[in-house]
């Protein structure tokens, strides 16, 4: 071998072996002595700052909602905790076991028992490594993403046909978006689809409009407005719709009839044509990224929406990265969950093709989000280790039911 291309050789080891340890280097100061002690599984009781209503199929929702936790607590002192249902005997295979040894880091997976499930030891295991959940989740050869993550409120259900406001549902309408404006949102999902259940079919339509029109007339202009009718629709009334609001700039629309995907490009097509940007959103009720692919790879959806607490960081990752080749964003479905809102800002936070974060405005005494600031309608994360959230063990007793509480 000549002497130069030794030297090269050598050179090209030499980065090699510097790329390996940067890489890994991590790993050799890892704390592998902490082990997991205690878990305990519990039912936060939730609360909301208004009653809210019915959708296309679904009666009132109400003022209250619950998030199923699970605590890990380790020989160091340190917890996480998250919305996990995993039960008894998969938690218990989780004693004794460092946490550390269930993170893989460069795949950025949390694997074990848990299955999906895994955002307490996500929480944990950020708390240990004394980083936030969004660096670890974050794809390094990723461009970075804005510091403050987009967000929106899905919770504009049909007030007007609360008993209470019959008469007066415009003024109940204001007030809903005067609050949540006032909490610092800028973007709003207004549920449609009156006519599939609750009334006439046209009568139901008209009264969309009305709806529609009365809350861009209020928020003005420039705040962002998406539709979900939750199926309540069918093809051609949601042409209808698409051309009767097209001076409104609708920004998506969301789950207007059964998801197809040659209607969907034939929509798509007919949205050009009027020259808007309106763009179209499906897939909360998916169980698995695989079964939106088909609509990835044809175009046909721009906003995929698999459950953020179902699907759990590493579903919604592979969503994600399934979805950016074709252009396509995604924006977790969020409903009756708070925690399920800080684990979308984590993603958000993380990777480049995230639509928005849906928050069904939901609070806990219990529960501590005060890292977290909203304004002009994205958030801001804390740069706290793991969720950034905390527990006020206090309180937890006036709202927690414990399931089951494992103690090695």
């Amino acid at each position: 071998m000549r002497r130069r291309d030794f030297l090269a050789a050598s050179a090209a080891a030499t980065a090699a072996v510097n790329t390996m340890t940067e890489r890994f280097a991590w790993a050799a100061d890892l704390p592998r002595d902490i082990k997991i002690t205690r878990v305990t599984s519990f039912e936060l009781k939730l609360t909301r700052p208004k009653h809210v209503g019915k959708n296309s199929y679904r009666h009132d929702h109400g003022p209250e909602s619950a998030d199923r936790v699970l605590r890990v607590h380790t020989n160091a002192g340190i917890d996480g905790f998250g919305t996990s249902w995993s039960g008894a005997n998969e938690c218990a295979q989780l004693l004794g076991k460092s946490p550390l040894d269930f993170f893989d880091r460069d795949a950025r997976k949390v694997t074990g028992p848990l299955a999906r499930y895994t955002a307490p030891v996500w929480d944990l295991v950020g708390k240990i490594l004394e980083k936030p959940v969004w660096q670890l989740l974050r794809n390094p050869s990723d461009p970075d993403v804005d510091a403050e993550v987009p967000v929106y409120d899905g919770s504009i259900y049909f007030t007007d046909l609360r008993p209470p406001h019959l008469q007066n549902w415009p003024d109940e309408f204001k007030r809903e978006l005067d609050m949540s404006l006032a909490r610092g949102h800028r973007a709003f999902k207004v549920k449609i689809g009156r006519g599939r259940l609750w009334m006439l079919a046209e009568e139901g339509y008209q009264r969309d409009l009305e709806v529609v029109r009365l809350i861009r007339k209020h928020v003005g202009p420039d705040v962002l407005i998406g539709v979900d009718a939750n199926d309540g629709y069918d093809f051609a009334r949601t042409r209808r719709f698409v051309q009767d609001t097209a001076d409104l700039n609708i920004a998506f629309i969301e789950e207007m009839f059964t998801e197809d995907v040659p209607k969907y490009l034939e929509l798509k097509a007919f949205i050009r044509e009027l020259g808007l940007n309106t763009l179209i959103a499906d897939g909360e009720n998916k169980r698995l990224p695989a079964e939106m692919q088909s609509w990835v790879e044809a175009r046909a959806v721009d906003i995929l929406q698999g459950d953020m607490n179902l699907f759990g960081f590493e579903d919604i990752l592979a969503e994600a990265a399934m979805a950016r080749p074709h252009g396509a964003m995604i924006a977790p479905h969020n409903w009756g969950s708070l925690f399920g809102f800080y684990l979308q800002l984590q993603v958000g936070r993380a990777i480049p093709n995230f639509y928005r974060a849906e928050e069904d405005p939901l609070s806990c005494k219990a529960v501590g989000t005060d890292g977290y600031r909203m304004r002009d309608g994205r958030c801001r994360l804390p740069d706290a280790p793991g969720l950034g959230l905390t527990l006020n063990d206090a309180t937890l007793p006036e709202v927690a039911c414990v399931h089951f509480d494992l103690k090695r």
